[in-house]
């Protein structure tokens, strides 16, 4: 925890994305600070599914003694985005700080990936951060003591960086160019620097990371992280005929309306090799289901891989993160959803 130490009293930080997660963390410790703070976010109505908008934003951060001005701002839309610098202008004068932290993601390979999300992906990851610096640059050449802060990773052209995720990359890294090209072209009259904050979640990696797949895993679980759908030793069966079969009537066993409560997810998993077909869990619906073809409903998520993996994921000899970060396995869908299934197969672990 860092300590408040009064430095950011009286000026003003211009924060994309802050109506929830790491930018309204970041808006909520300036404003501790002394700090007046831009809420430039999308979020002006509550979302069915996450918290936060920018005015229960604002309302947290006048709580804790700062100033809050809420914008609604899509960093695509140069027009919002101007707006929002003239009223920060207008009401505090000025602006010190630009903290560029909204962004969009689709872990997704190159045939998965619609255009409208690699559309959405660079308008976002890249050219928003490079239009909100350009309206705020002269306002912060103004300033005392002006930042930009970029939430972008540090350049690693390691190929297992774009496996899969190409378009995701691209954007991201386009913000960390922006980086490197603004802090040189402004030099001595405005710092422009990188934060890029540790996950530490199997399913979500560090990407970007200078390290091998299997240092990152044993690096992550050091920190604490628990692998997901870690379920302890392998099934001394898993070879046998109808490994799948066992599997999900297993599944069936330990299903109930507490474990449907706190997940609201249904899943699909598409599984090749030997053992392949369609399978599915509904742990959205009444005390929840399994088994195989397509689910009843929707799914949130699917799930793609050999059903050799599948069977050594669930039975513990093959970590997610490594599925994930080789390709072996692919999701689709919510990956918040994805990562809620970790719970269920923490459960299984006394049944396999």
């Amino acid at each position: 925890m860092l300590h408040n130490t009064g430095k950011l009293a009286g000026y003003t930080v211009f924060v994309t994305g802050a109506s929830r997660g790491i930018g309204k963390a970041i808006a909520l410790k300036a404003a501790r600070d002394g700090a007046n703070v831009v809420i430039a976010a999308k979020t002006a109505d509550p979302h069915p599914k996450l918290p936060g908008t920018i005015y229960t934003a604002a309302a947290e951060i006048e709580a804790v003694g700062g100033k809050a001005l809420p914008c609604i701002v899509d960093v695509r839309d140069e027009k919002q985005i101007n707006d929002a610098v003239e009223q920060a202008v207008k009401k505090f004068g000025g602006i010190d700080i630009l903290v560029n932290n909204a962004g969009a993601i689709s872990l997704t390979g190159i045939l998965e990936t619609p255009m409208k999300k690699v559309d959405l992906m660079l308008g976002i990851n890249l050219r928003g951060p490079y239009l909100t610096s350009k309206l705020c640059i002269p306002h912060l050449l103004k300033s005392k003591n002006p930042h930009i802060l970029n939430l972008s990773p540090p350049l690693n052209l390691n190929p297992i960086w774009f496996k899969n995720n190409t378009a995701y990359t691209m954007a991201k890294y386009g913000m960390s160019m922006c980086v490197l090209g603004m802090a040189e072209e402004f030099r001595g009259a405005i710092a422009v620097n990188a934060l890029w904050p540790k996950t530490d979640h199997p399913l979500l990696p560090d990407f970007f990371l200078d390290l091998k797949p299997e240092d990152l895993v044993r690096q992550m679980e050091e920190h604490g992280a628990s692998p997901a759908f870690k379920v302890g030793k392998a099934n001394a069966d898993s070879s046998a005929a109808g490994p799948i079969s066992d599997l999900f009537n297993k599944i069936r066993g330990i299903l109930s309306p507490d474990v449907v409560k706190t997940t609201q997810a249904v899943y699909r998993f598409d599984l090749t090799g030997e053992h392949a077909g369609v399978w599915y869990i509904d742990l959205k619906n009444d005390a929840g289901s399994a088994g195989s073809g397509e689910p009843p409903v929707n799914a949130d998520v699917v799930m793609t891989l050999d059903s050799s993996d599948f069977i050594k994921m669930f039975g513990g000899t093959l970590k997610p993160t490594m599925a994930f970060m080789s390709g072996k396995l692919k999701i689709k869908g919510d990956m918040g959803l994805a990562i809620k299934l970790e719970k269920m197969m923490v459960m299984m672990k006394s049944k396999l």
